[in-house]
Order: C-alpha cells, then structure tokens, then sequence
C-alpha cells in the first residue's frame, strides 16, 4: 500500500534517531574498549620493563657490594699495594678467590677483572697478567681522569662494563674492578619469548642495550628526548613522543633511582589491534542488528500513528479528499482542530487573569484606561461595579531594609505586598502591586461615603501593615495616602497625592502614615524647585585647590541662593540633601576621608532637623565643607613639598651643569610655569634665585678652599663671562670674589 507524507515524517526521523543513538553507542563503547585494551597491554608492559629492571639492579647492586665491601679489607690494601708474579700463587689465588666468589653472587656468565695501579698487574678470568705502562695511562686516561665518580657504566662492543675505582670513598685510586656483562647474559636475562624489545638508556640518553639492534627503534635524538622528558617524571609511566612524519609513539619506560638508567619498550599498534579484532566483529553484527530492530520498530510506530488519518480520510465524503499528499494539511483545516484551538485559547486567557489584572491596575495608575473598557473588564475579574464606591490610593515605601543586602529589595517589596494582600480583606481592594523599584500600591474601595469612617478605617489598615512588616520582615515602612475618589480613572491623580505625602518623610521620620489631607497647606500648586548649579561648581572647584578664601567667597553666595530660592522649609530640605549628596561624592572622587563615617546618616538627621537657616550654614560651614578643604590643603602641600624637594635635590647634585626650570619640567614631566610657582611657594623664592644663591654658596667655599681662579670658578658654575660671576657675587657678598679670598685668608 502506498505510504502518505505522514507515514515518511514519523520514520524516517526514528529511523535516522535510532541509527546515530546505535552509532554513537557503538563508537563509545569501541574507544572505552581501546583504551581498556591500551591500558592492559601497557600496564603489562610496564610490569615486564620494571620486573627486568629490578632483576638487573639486584645482580648489579651484589657486584658493587662485593667489590666496595672487598675494597675495605686488610688483604685488599695488603695486595694491591705488592707487586705479583707467577711465584706468588698464594696471593694470585686469593685474589681469584674473591673474584669467583663475586661471580657466584653477580650475573652469569659475566667476566670479573681486578687491576693494580700501583703494582701494574691484573688478574681477569683466573690468569695473571702485566701492564705496560701505556696500558697504565690509558686506564687512568679512560677511568679516573676523566671520570667524577668511581662508580660508572660504559657500552662496549661485546656488552656493558661495570667499573668500579676502588677505594671507592678515596681520592687515591689504587686499583680498578671491571665487570664485563655480555650481551649473550644480557639477552638471556631480558629476552623472554614474545616479549616486546627493550632498550636501556643512561642518563644522557646513550645507548646502554638493546634486545633487537638491528630494528632501530629508536634514533638517537629520540633516545636523548626520552631521558630529558623522563628525568621529570614518576619512576613509571607511558607518554607520547612526537614523531614528525607519522603518528606519535607510545613510550613506556621504568626509570631506576640506582643508576639513572632508563628502560623502555614501545607500544606495538598491531598488539592492540589484535586485541581489538574480534571486538569490531561483535560491535559491527550487534549494530547491524540493532539498526534492523530500530527500522522494525520505527515502521509500526509510523503505521500506528497515521491509521487515524487514514480513518478520517476514509470517513470523509469522495469530494471532500485532499489531493495533496500532505495529510497535515487536512488536519490543520479541520473542524475540531478550530474546536481544540478555541478552547486552548479559552484556557490560555484564564491563565492569563491574574497577569491581565495586575496590567489593568497599572494602567489606572498610568492613566491608560477608557471608560468602556474599564466597564468592561471588572466584572470578568469578579470586582462588582453596582452601587456608588468611593476609593483610597495607598503607596508603600520601605524606610529600611533592615540587615539585608540592597540587592534583597525586590524581594522585601514582594513580601511587603503579600503583607498588604492578607492585612486588607479581598472585597476592600483591588489587586495590590509593586508600581516600581520602590512603591508598593493598593487602591482601596469603600461603600459607604462617610469620610471620618473612611480616614479611621484606613488609619488601621496601615498600622496593622507597618506592625506586621516590622515584626516579621523585620524592617519599617512609611505608607502616604491620598485624599478618597469616586471615580477609578482618576486613580493617577490619587497616586501623585500619595507620593506627595510619602515626600514629609523627611519631617517625619521613619514608620509614618501620611494623609494627603493634613499636607495640602504646605504643598500647593506645582513643586518648582531651584538648585544654584554654577555656584556649586565654583564652591567645589575651591575646595579641589584647597584655598579657604576661595572657598568662603562661594560658600555663601551659594547658602544664599538656596534659601532666597527655595522658601518652601520641605523645598529648601531637598535642596540641603542634593548638596550634602554632591558633596559626599565629591570627596569620593577626591579621596579625602572627612565625611566618609559610619554615621553618616546621623549628618542627614542633623541637617533636616535644623529649622535656623543660620544653624544650618554653620554646621555645614565648620563640620562639612572646612575641614574637606583643610584635608586637600593638606593633601596638595604634600605634593607641593615632594616636587619642591625634588627640585631643590636637583640643583644641588647638578649646580655645576647647565640647569634650567624647562630641563627639570621634562625630566618630571610637570609643566614649568606649574612648577614655578609651588617651588616659589614652598621656598619663599624663585628657582633661578636659589640656583644661583647656591651656586655663590659654592663658589665662597672654592675661594677659601682651593687655589682655582675666578675664571675657572665661573666657568664650572655655567657664567659665561667671568665679569658677570664677579658682578652677581659682589651684588650678594658686597666684595668683589678676589678681595673675599683676601679677606678670608688674612683671618
């Protein structure tokens, strides 16, 4: 049967689902396996390098106790010390004695030589022979000098060979012991079966041994890159050594602490393929199958699922059949699918009520509201609109946060509005909400027009609110309430009375209920208030230079402006906030600390509560403004004197070069004229004044002093003419140079 576009939607997306979830399963459990395999055959090869190290060390550690322990007997230094022929066949075979004895402990089939450097004998694989003495220089050429220690291991071409220069903890070497491992007893204690090869590596990264030769696993700046890397490593392990032309290679190494010998066998990719064989089979069958299964599957979901479809179309008359293969398209048009899509619809806006009603108040409080439409959408929010209601507008601010971050407002005008929910009951309000980051408001209905009952009832609704929020929030609020309204769209008016009222917040304090009523003497009309802006500049401009007479003559021009401006006592508190406000960031920027305290609030209080114009200039002037300006006189004299200082340190190391205010200004990076006048400032004079004053200074000394001349001294001290140094001096002393000598030589 042909299969519609329906049919083709829901397979070929399980079927395509189904293949990658069997392919990524596949693909995960395939590398899992390779690096488990990987691990195991390392962690086996690992064991075998570390096993061969440990049975080499110990073979080699016995042979280095039996020499060191030989080397510290009386019959060692008695026999080294005597010379040896054929004759002396008592010594000759204790000697051979002790090496045979050594050769049982050490490795088999190694060769044990013990040489006399003072007697030029030795005795190697039970004969005696005598050294030439070209045979002695070059034992001492490649053993001892040019060797740091007395223990060292050589490669040689039939093996490696062990020296030892005995006495081992002597700077006098008398003797020499060699043991020659071949690589016949070298292979047969590392080459074990299919074992992998293994290399041995000094500390350098020279060649040591190798269980293959003719393989070449390794170059030389391979082996050298090995040792560097592994010198900073654990004593076992496995990394990665970069080859440039192929893929990296996996090293395994065991590091000895004995000798520093390095012993390394490779990772064989062809092992851990082998390994991985019979793993792809099985993956590759148990995917195919799977993928089978998933088609199967996929086929009577999709069966399944577009049966109805085909139910529908065969329920449908002939003429009303889609043409079209899509049989989506026939169910977008349906009946019941408008029939489902109205009722989803119906439920989304029921949903919605909450949201739409909380949107409906702010739109009161913002003015957005028409008649119709408030008439119209009330009642679907179950407020009933019959009989005559008169309405209150309550706005909630917090005073405090109490303990909390600033960051917990929103959270307490949240909690504060759920307080509001339980303390007014449902049929009294409308939905309570946060109007802004601030305010919290709720317009309240009465049925009765009795404004006293109204006023009282109101009164308890806020007390109760501000005890509630204070015992369980633990913070205090302050709530404004606005003269009552009749009608629901003239709640904006109402709001801006309630935020007028929550305004003598400052003449009230904390945790006030504020009618609008009791305030309409002191606001009336428009709210225009004046603040001097160009008259502050100037005041802060004064107190960044820190001159108290600059200061005073802005102070009070500006005082003056804000009282003459602002007669209104809550008009000109406002304006005494905003100064104290711009003052306190001022010295933020500054960096002064004057009114940066913790009671900071305590100057607020100070000021607000201040009804004498006169009292509020004279705290402002002695505990506010006056001492930030004495602290940045402070602040800008240091830096006067530092600069100054530097100066003056500079004229006295450099009076005899070519000095000048602009040379000083660019070696400081200050403007010359600036620094002019602090240096005028600090020492009552000019630079060029003191620079020459001090140059004269030096110049009585030279005459009393030194035989120099007057042309000499006037040429070291910059004059270019002799005549001018002797007019300067005799304007300062009142004698000419020559007569000052004179004079202070005759005393």
């Amino acid at each position: 049967m042909k299969k519609g576009v329906m049919f083709y939607k829901i397979f070929i997306p399980i079927l395509v689902l189904g293949i990658g979830l069997v392919t990524s399963f596949e693909i995960y459990i395939y590398y899992h396996t390779m690096n488990s395999v990987v691990d195991r055959v390392a962690d086996s090869k690992e064991s075998y390098i570390t096993q061969i190290k440990n049975n080499l060390e110990q073979k080699i550690q016995t042979i280095e106790y039996a020499f060191n322990t030989f080397s510290t007997t009386p019959f060692f230094n008695e026999v080294v010390a005597n010379p040896i022929t054929e004759k002396d066949f008592v010594a000759y075979r204790n000697i051979n004695s002790q090496l045979n004895y050594i050769a049982s402990m050490g490795l088999e089939g190694a060769t044990y030589t013990l040489i006399s450097l003072d007697q030029k004998w030795q005795v190697s694989n039970g004969s005696l022979s005598h050294l030439e003495q070209d045979d002695l220089n070059r034992l001492y050429e490649d053993y001892i000098n040019k060797q740091d220690q007395s223990l060292f291991w050589i490669r040689t071409d039939t093996g490696i060979r062990f020296v030892n220069t005995l006495p081992v903890f002597s700077k006098k070497k008398q003797a020499i012991a060699l043991s020659d491992i071949s690589l016949g007893t070298l292979n047969r204690m590392i080459k074990t079966g299919e074992q992998p090869a293994v290399l041995i590596v000094n500390k350098q990264g020279d060649l040591m041994y190798e269980t293959d030769p003719g393989a070449s696993l390794l170059t030389d700046a391979q082996r050298r890159s090995i040792s560097r890397t592994v010198a900073t490593q654990q004593d076992t392990g496995m990394f990665s050594l970069d080859r440039p032309d192929d893929a990296p290679l996996k090293v395994l190494y065991a590091k000895s602490a004995y000798n520093n010998w390095t012993y390394i066998t490779l990772l064989d990719q062809k092992e851990v393929n082998d390994a991985l064989k019979m793993t792809r089979f099985g993956l590759i069958t148990m995917g195919l199958l799977l993928i089978l299964l998933i088609a199967v599957v996929a086929y009577a979901i999709s069966i399944y699922f577009t049966k109805p479809i085909l139910r529908i179309k065969r329920s449908l008359p002939e003429g009303h059949h889609l043409t079209s293969k899509n049989e989506i398209d026939w169910i977008i048009n349906s009946i019941d699918s408008i029939v489902t899509e109205k009722k989803s619809l119906e439920t989304l806006v029921q949903s919605e009520l909450p949201q739409l009603e909380t949107q409906l108040v702010l739109n009161l409080f913002r003015n957005r509201v028409t008649k119709e439409e408030l008439e119209r959408k009330l009642p679907r929010f179950g407020y009933d609109i019959l009989g005559n209601r008169v309405y209150v507008t309550m706005l909630v601010q917090l005073d405090n946060i109490g303990k909390r971050e600033a960051s917990d407002k929103d959270v307490l005008l949240l909690a504060v509005n759920k307080v509001v929910e339980e303390v007014i009951p449902e049929e009294r309000r409308l939905l309570p909400i946060i109007l802004n980051d601030d305010t919290q408001a709720t317009i309240v209905a009465f049925s009765e027009a009795n404004a006293q009952e109204i006023r009282r009832e109101v009164l308890e609704y806020a007390s109760t609110m501000i005890r509630t929020v204070k015992e369980y929030l633990q913070c205090s609020i302050s709530i404004g309430i606005s003269k009552s309204y009749e009608n629901l769209l003239l709640s904006k008016e109402a709001c801006e009375m309630s935020k007028q009222a929550l305004h003598h917040r400052l003449n009230l304090g904390k945790e006030s209920i504020i009618f609008y009523e009791d305030i309409t003497k002191v606001v009336s009309g428009p709210v225009l208030l004046h603040y001097p802006a160009q008259l502050e500049t100037q005041l802060f401009d004064a107190i960044r230079l820190g001159d108290e007479g600059q200061v005073a003559r802005a102070l009070y021009p500006l005082l003056a402006e804000l009282m003459k401006h602002n007669k209104n006592a809550v008009h000109l508190e406002v304006m005494l906030v905003r100064l104290v406000n711009n003052l306190i960031q001022l010295e933020q920027v500054l960096g002064i600390e004057v009114l940066m305290t913790h009671d900071n609030h305590a100057l607020y209080q100070r000021v607000l509560s201040i009804r004498n114009p006169e009292e509020v200039e004279r705290l402002l002037v002695e505990q506010v403004i006056f001492p930030m300006v004495r602290s940045m006189k402070e602040k800008t004299n240091q830096q006067f004197r530092s600069l100054s200082e530097k100066i003056a340190a500079i004229v006295r190391a450099e009076y005899d070069r070519e000095l000048s205010l602009e040379m000083i200004g660019d070696r400081l990076h200050y403007n010359p004229n600036y620094l002019s006048s602090i240096f005028k400032k600090e020492f009552g004079t000019t630079f060029s004044d003191y620079l020459m004053n001090y140059r004269l200074d030096m110049a009585k000394k030279w005459l009393i002093d030194t035989d120099m001349t007057i042309k000499e001294i006037a040429e070291r001290l910059q004059y270019q003419n002799p005549q001018n140094f002797i007019r300067s001096f005799r304007k300062k002393e009142n004698v000419t140079p020559g007569a000052y000598r004179k004079m202070k030589q005759a005393n």
